[in-house]
């Protein structure tokens, strides 16, 4: 097996992993309005959430690494613009653990706290959950969907992977980059069906892409370089 093959199987196979722990990482709860007299009950469940989101982070931050030496070999800025990107994504996973394990003691503290102290804890609550949707949902999405489209750019001219994939791929990142913005601007919410419609293209994108490299592998093919002729 060649380093490369080596290289497109375990990026698929990373790119499914990130699929599992975000949906492990979801904490539905914090949905419902009784979230804080909710939270206490389900500890184990957000405790879980939260190495999930860890390991998606790692798995983000792991991908990126093996990427940027493929990009590299075509265009260095872009390489590195990718690499900045994606890192600063992965970077806002691991600060949003942080709001949902405050969340979790605030819900215990608030479990044995007197009725009168109850407007309190709500205020701070409702802030630490609306802190984590923005972390995960704009902090994180919105560098990595930038990132996306330096990604399959580059996936397009270096035909590393079929072009109507990285065209998909392109639309994709700006349909997911939209809804982020849509939702920064508080113009569309973040449980609502136009928001999964909008991100639903990358998603199903990026598992034909998991699918493509570890069945196929990328393309081998010659890249033309300003410095050099590079065989990847």
């Amino acid at each position: 097996m060649k380093p490369d093959r080596k290289t497109a199987i375990i990026i698929g196979m990373l790119l499914i992993f990130s699929f599992i722990f975000g949906v492990y990482s979801s904490v539905p709860a914090l949905e419902r309005p009784d979230y804080l007299e909710t939270l206490p009950q389900i500890e184990t469940q957000v405790l879980v959430a939260t190495i999930f989101q860890a390991a998606m982070a790692v798995v983000y931050v792991s991908i990126t690494v093996l990427v940027y030496p493929l990009l590299e070999t075509y265009n260095k800025k872009l390489a590195v613009g990718y690499f900045g990107f994606r890192i600063i994504g992965a970077g806002f996973l691991f600060v949003g653990i942080a709001s949902l394990l405050l969340l979790l003691s605030l819900s215990q503290s608030f479990a044995t706290s007197s009725q009168a102290n109850t407007s309190y804890f709500e205020i701070i609550a409702e802030m630490l959950r609306q802190g984590r949707d923005i972390l995960n949902h704009i902090g994180m999405i919105l560098p990595w969907s930038i990132g996306g489209v330096i990604l399959y750019y580059c996936f397009f001219h270096m035909r590393l992977i079929p072009r109507w994939l990285s065209i998909w791929g392109m639309i994709g990142s700006f349909f997911t980059l939209l809804a982020t913005l849509l939702l920064m601007l508080n113009i569309i919410q973040l449980v609502s069906p136009f928001y999964f419609i909008l991100n639903a293209p990358i998603a199903f994108c990026e598992m034909i892409l998991a699918i493509m490299l570890i069945v196929r592998g990328f393309h081998s093919i010659e890249i033309k370089t300003n410095e050099n002729e590079v065989r990847i």
